[in-house]
């Protein structure tokens, strides 16, 4: 992808790469916040490795994106796409984290555009997210984006095909119609 711009600042996106695994777990780390309200602990190590390995029933193992978002070198965003689920003109985002030192100042609202207009240009025409139910930074993002929240869901001892942890909550799930933008 190309470099975009956040009012001044280049971004740039790409795949995630076993160099960036170290500042991805210091986002995590810093990001207390997300994690607490998501699995009811901080980040640990595991956490980016668990990127690797998580996938949601029916989804196919290269479809999945790990990307993330560098500005002046520093991983400052770390986003996992499901291409073609739940259906062939669908994609799923994960996790999307920006790192607490950056938030508040366009970097995650410029890396969705990004993302949209990226998706938009390979005929994506619905986009569904998720959010842990009562984060309201998540909440707020999603429909500050444009998504609309639907649903909560259930938490079960299986997510996808990992174990659910024992504080997980549930989570929201939101979702963006393409399908009638020009």
């Amino acid at each position: 992808m190309h470099p975009i711009m956040v009012p001044g600042h280049p971004l740039m996106i790409r795949e995630l790469q076993p160099d960036d695994e170290g500042q991805a777990l210091e986002l995590m780390t810093a990001s207390e916040d997300y994690f607490v309200s998501t699995t009811g602990m901080p980040a640990a190590p595991g956490d980016v490795q668990s990127l690797y390995y998580s996938l949601p029933e029916g989804a196919e193992w290269e479809d999945k994106l790990l990307l993330v978002a560098l500005h002046e070198e520093r991983v400052v965003a770390v986003v996992d796409v499901i291409l073609r689920h739940p259906g062939p003109t669908d994609c799923s985002v994960g996790l999307f984290l920006v790192h607490p030192d950056v938030r508040r100042r366009g970097i995650g609202t410029a890396l969705c555009a990004a993302l949209l207009a990226q998706a938009r240009s390979e005929q994506v025409t619905r986009i569904t997210a998720t959010t842990p139910t009562g984060w309201e930074p998540g909440e707020g993002f999603l429909s500050e984006m444009g998504f609309i929240i639907e649903n909560v869901g259930t938490i079960s001892k299986v997510t996808g095909n990992r174990s659910t942890g024992p504080y997980e909550r549930p989570v929201m799930h939101a979702h963006l119609s393409l399908a009638n933008e020009p």
